[in-house]
């Protein structure tokens, strides 16, 4: 069933997210802090807002795509914050915030008389605009079976569980693997290619073998070996999501010695490659200590 719905934050993710769900015959009100961002849904039928205030003072159920916990923080509880609309009703958070944030957003809402509810989406910028995104969702399950026909189209739902945070859990877990996998990955490419590999082989032996992964089959063709470096998620996040999870580990008294590993060489990209550049550039730590660009023999 169509809905009228609100969208705050048009950037990377939430762009072909919303767009996908104009695609499927809802609409939208949206809001970002960059007028020209939201031009394009616009276009397409949109209405746009002049805050996000304005947006819950009209719509019962928002989705939020913000870049960090801070700023989802604010945008839902400070002042002219979302939870003070007098329409809204439902805050659905699609961002990556940790469990700790999201409880205490669920805790804010809820003293307002309504319901945060967090559910961090993976399968980057392409997976938003197939339509394919994995969506974990935490919140009571009556509110699942509702809010689900209508998440289905930006991907598949799952239910994490009814406590707030749960699936802020699932998506850091999810996202140190990524994290890992296009370090490690990294990293042996890089030995390969130090000791007379071709580049290219290489990554089409490992995805016939066992070592593959998503950074194999898709992050490397596409944005490595091409040296286009343009997959559309900054290090800036990538590094955030993986320091979250070091922090809910630590909380939880979960010892994560590979986790920290990876968490160092996330650190060191942000730092010294920059928090700005896409974060396939992580591979040019390797390519720094090798000496030379992993990229197909005669490229």
């Amino acid at each position: 069933m169509a809905q009228e719905l609100g969208f705050v934050g048009i950037g990377h993710m939430g762009l072909p997210m919303a767009t996908r769900l104009l695609d499927a015959g809802h609409s939208l009100l949206i809001f970002d802090a960059r007028a020209e961002a939201m031009a394009p849904l616009v276009a397409r039928g949109a209405r746009a807002a002049s805050s996000a205030l304005e947006v819950a003072n009209q719509v019962a159920t928002v989705l939020i795509s913000l870049p960090t916990p801070d700023i989802v923080q604010r945008v839902v509880l400070g002042e002219g914050g979302l939870a003070h609309g007098s329409a809204v009703r439902t805050v659905i958070d699609l961002s990556t915030t940790g469990a700790t944030m999201a409880q205490q957003v669920h805790a804010g809402v809820a003293a307002l008389g309504k319901t945060f509810v967090d559910s961090p989406v993976s399968g980057g910028v392409g997976g938003a605009v197939k339509g394919t995104l994995a969506v974990m969702v935490s919140c009571p399950r009556a509110l699942y079976d509702e809010l689900a026909p209508m998440l289905s189209a930006i991907g598949k739902p799952f239910f994490i569980g009814e406590q707030a945070g749960m699936a802020q859990t699932m998506k850091l877990c999810n996202n140190l693997l990524s994290a890992a996998a296009m370090a490690a990955t990294a990293e042996a490419v890089g030995m390969g290619v130090k000791a007379g590999l071709d580049a290219a082989v290489m990554v089409d032996v490992i995805n016939a073998g066992s070592g593959r992964s998503t950074a194999s089959t898709d992050k490397f063709p596409r944005a490595v070996l091409t040296r286009s470096f343009d997959y559309g998620f900054a290090t800036a996040l990538m590094y955030k999501d993986v320091r979250l999870c070091m922090q809910e580990a630590k909380a939880l008294g979960v010892p994560m010695p590979v986790a920290e590993q990876v968490h160092q060489v996330w650190q060191r990209a942000n730092d010294e490659l920059g928090g700005d550049k896409d974060f396939t550039t992580v591979v040019q730590l390797t390519e720094q200590a090798i000496g030379q660009p992993m990229q197909p023999r005669g490229a």
